[in-house]
């Protein structure tokens, strides 16, 4: 009868995992993590290969599919990799920060299960520890429509990923190192397009025909602008979003954020400047990779086109230009128009102020007063086992308080299965800001200068705007979005400046559910690692 009774137990849990996985493709991946010599600005760097690449491999994936990535770090050091607007649904187990994982131990393996649920678009891949990300490690995330979705674009006649961002020509430990003492980064030394400095990549093309462009910022401090010269930018996606085809001659991309454009190759045949520079930086950085006629004998030639430098209006038209296409069906083919984010009441207001202070001397940062620390244990893995002392709920407040004082604490805020919130992203610095938070996509639908008020709501754009993962706040201003707290975990939400989340600018939020069903989050992996004070503890026998 036992025996009867423990089988049956095994054929429904069985069930229950085919019926979410079992019709869709599995991806099998094995990434070996090295160091090895990169000479991205002609000088020579330990940089963090994967398959001995930097960039590291592209994923290409379908709606849906799960992907099975085999990590093994043979770096001298422990090691993580998350990715980068991919929403992990009911599975914060997968994200790769320390907050959900414990690291990889030099000379181990760990394989992550993701499922790529309900989404499309252009993302990236990172590695979140000890900032290892100006070492490299990173490369793109392409999340293909399934073949019987309709997309709002005829098929483009070759995709190119394109990832760009500022780089340091110190190894990162050096820059840690900094970090740690109490003082910030200095000044990038340069821009790479896809690992290659000036004129060091090439996209070939053929006359007439029209090519998609995914680009990416993985970089460290600097928000970028993207152009290509004497061709226009037709911009079709945001972050999993299709956006209406608004066309640009260039366009700014902030720290963190992936958008996709369509480029027609239909000038007179010869080379052009592919074009990424620095925004909001009095000194302007740039870089150049070539976009090359696949019949052109005749380089490059005239001036490399300019671009708006330090001015924050044109990127703000910019931003606010951006739509969602209504019309255009999603992962599903339910119309993206067909959740009508604006009719819904919030339940509440969070407001998130950015700050820089010193703390016992140091270079520090903070959200809403309140600088975050790790701590010694993944906080999925405390709340899992019911670890005390790990960190306390409520450890950071909802609003900024009042005042210039800053202390150092393990935040966690807490929240609720199925809450609407609005969250209000306040920055009263001179610099611009990029805010990423993990396991969602949010809509941003409003920004403004000065202080946030109730009476800004009505300006709110409430019927076509995007929904996407990383946003910017512009200096001395605010930027709101509202979020459906459909994914139950632990999720950091973070600047996308990487010194400044090193330092503190980063907090978790806990989306709970009391139901404690596999319904609302998958249950612990089986191979999940165990560290601190949860090591000699157990996941699951399943």
């Amino acid at each position: 009868m036992e025996d009867s009774k423990l089988l049956l137990c095994c054929f429904i849990a069985c069930i229950l995992f085919l019926g979410v996985n079992g019709e869709n493709p599995y991806r099998y991946i094995t990434w070996k993590v090295t160091y090895g010599d990169i000479y991205p600005l002609g000088v020579k760097q330990q940089g963090i290969l994967i398959n001995g690449q930097f960039p590291g491999p592209q994923i290409d994936a379908v709606t849906n599919d799960n992907l099975i990535i085999n990590v093994y770090n043979y770096l001298n050091e422990p090691f993580l990799i998350s990715w980068n607007g991919v929403q992990q649904r009911r599975n914060s187990w997968q994200d790769g920060v320390f907050g959900t994982n414990c690291p990889i131990r030099r000379g181990k393996n760990f394989t992550y299960v993701l499922q790529v649920k309900d989404q499309i678009g252009s993302f990236f891949y990172f590695p979140s520890l000890l900032f290892h990300k100006a070492a490299g490690g990173y490369g793109g995330i392409r999340i293909w429509s399934r073949p019987k979705i309709p997309v709002p674009f005829p098929t483009p006649a070759g995709d190119f990923t394109v990832l760009a961002g500022d780089w340091y020509k110190r190894n990162h430990y050096v820059l840690r190192r900094l970090l740690d003492s109490g003082r910030n980064l200095p000044f990038p030394d340069g821009l790479l397009i896809n690992g290659r400095g000036w004129n060091g990549y090439t996209f070939t093309v053929d006359p007439g025909r029209t090519y998609r462009f995914r680009v990416s910022n993985v970089g460290l401090t600097t928000s970028i602008n993207f152009r290509i010269q004497g061709h226009n930018l037709k911009l079709i996606e945001v972050e999993g979003s299709h956006t209406l085809q608004n066309t640009y001659t260039s366009f700014d991309i902030h720290l963190g954020q992936s958008c996709s454009f369509l480029v027609t190759a239909d000038q007179v045949t010869q080379d052009y400047y592919v074009v990424v520079s620095s925004r909001f930086t009095r000194r302007v950085l740039t870089t150049t990779a070539i976009l090359h006629y696949s019949n052109s004998k005749k380089g490059v030639s005239g001036p490399v086109p300019g671009a708006p430098t330090i001015q924050i209006a044109p990127s703000v038209l910019q931003e606010r230009s951006i739509r969602w296409n209504l019309t255009a069906g999603g992962p599903r083919p339910n119309p993206q128009g067909s959740y009508h984010y604006g009719l819904i009441t919030p339940s509440r207001t969070i407001m998130l102020a950015n700050s820089a202070p010193y703390i016992n001397g140091k270079q520090r940062y903070a959200v809403n007063g309140v600088s975050y620390v790790p701590a010694d244990t993944p906080l999925k893995l405390a709340d899992y086992f019911n670890i005390p002392g790990v960190f306390n709920l409520g450890s950071i407040p909802t609003w900024p308080p009042s005042g210039n004082n800053a202390y150092f604490q393990t935040s966690v805020m807490a929240a609720n299965f199925r809450e609407y919130v609005e969250i209000v992203f306040q920055n009263w610095e001179d610099t611009v800001q990029a805010w990423h938070i993990n396991g969602y996509s949010f809509f941003v639908v409003g920004m403004g200068g000065g202080q946030w008020t109730p009476a800004s709501r009505a300006s709110y754009n409430l019927r076509d705007t995007v929904a996407r993962c990383t946003t910017q706040a512009y200096p001395r201003s605010w930027t709101a979005i509202y979020m459906a707290l459909d994914n139950v975990g632990m999720w950091n939400i973070r600047s996308e400046n990487w010194a400044r989340q090193y330092l503190g600018q980063q907090f978790y939020l806990r989306v709970y559910s009391p139901a404690n069903s596999w319904r609302d989050e998958l249950p612990i992996p089986k191979n999940a690692l165990l560290c601190g004070r949860a090591r000699g503890r157990h996941t699951r026998p399943l």
